[in-house]
């Protein structure tokens, strides 16, 4: 092309705000019929219900679907990952962005890998489609629910992507908690980390169960909530004549604990569902689809009441 040539179609593109069709790369490039997920986890709740949402949708169109399942935010690792996906045979790509390890991969990938995110609804905007429950409207709620019932603030135990660790950012839930607690003019508690395993979910309790003036715990998932639940017990608090606790997630079996446990119901699959037809879309060249979601929801069982001053 001859240099003024290449000018003007350079100064045609500027003038038209022109960019780069990712999905019209991908089909040159001849990406398989198939969606890859990326993810850091396949045993949390979370993560491997939205893994069987992509799953069943997959299934029902007939396409194939793989998990590329990345273990550390390591430049390697994550290039392992982003070279894997980025290979045609990967086809669609959904990345699980639920932690610092996810969004590690989805900033890495190349612009023409046909990808979106399972995200958050604060995160920042990574030019990707990204649907997400909205976990922090939902932890007002729960936040809120304890505060009518007369506690004067609520402390919350933390899922390690959100609870001041390395990496850790301040997602829906921690976000929607303290969201809560400045609207009600209530104290805001020092945050309290723990880790995935249930053994630092009761190391966390114990260090609320010392503590005379706790009355109401927001847990991070209902695991976390399992492990403060016990240490609560063995301190001989009871719950939730002594402290209220709500859980997030409503995990198989929260409705069967001894009490049954208030939690946040969140349509896990239903995001899975909605990333694979969006990762069609995106491969496909067609329009995007209205995400179909179900609204994440408080539902109340047996683990919360008003403080002993308030009966």
């Amino acid at each position: 092309m001859r240099p003024e040539t290449r000018t003007a179609v350079l100064a045609a593109i500027e003038s038209l705000g022109f960019r780069p069709s990712r999905t019209a790369r991908a089909l040159s490039l001849g990406r398989a019929r198939g969606i890859t997920a990326v993810t850091s986890n396949t045993v949390l709740y979370g993560y491997a219900a939205t893994l069987q949402g992509l799953e069943e949708a997959a299934r029902a169109e007939g396409m194939a679907m793989g998990i590329r399942v990345v273990e550390s935010a390591e430049p390697a690792e994550v290039k392992q990952t982003v070279d894997y996906v980025g290979d045609a045979s990967a086809g669609g790509v959904v990345v699980i962005a639920f932690d610092p390890l996810g969004v590690a991969v989805l900033e890495a990938l190349p612009e023409h890998v046909p990808a979106v995110a399972a995200a958050e609804p604060a995160a920042p905007d990574r030019g990707r489609v990204a649907i997400a429950l909205d976990e922090r409207r939902a932890a007002a709620d729960a936040t809120q629910h304890l505060l009518g019932l007369g506690h004067h603030t609520v402390h919350h135990v933390a899922i390690p992507s959100e609870g001041g660790r390395e990496g850790a950012v301040a997602g829906g839930r921690l976000a929607g908690w303290r969201d809560a607690l400045r609207a009600a003019g209530a104290e805001i508690p020092e945050l309290i980390g723990c880790g995935w395993d249930i053994r630092s979910a009761y190391a966390a309790g114990q260090r609320l169960a010392s503590a005379p003036d706790v009355t109401a715990i927001l847990c991070g998932n209902d695991d976390i909530a399992q492990g403060v639940r016990r240490a609560l017990y063995d301190a001989g608090k009871d719950v939730p004549g002594d402290v209220s606790l709500v859980g997030f997630d409503d995990i198989p079996g929260s409705a069967y604990w001894t009490p049954a446990l208030t939690t946040v119901r969140m349509d896990f699959a239903g995001l899975g569902r909605a990333c694979f037809h969006a990762a069609v879309a995106e491969l496909t060249g067609g329009p995007q689809p209205e995400p179909a979601l179900t609204p994440p929801s408080l539902v109340l069982r047996e683990s919360t009441a008003p403080p002993r001053h308030r009966r």
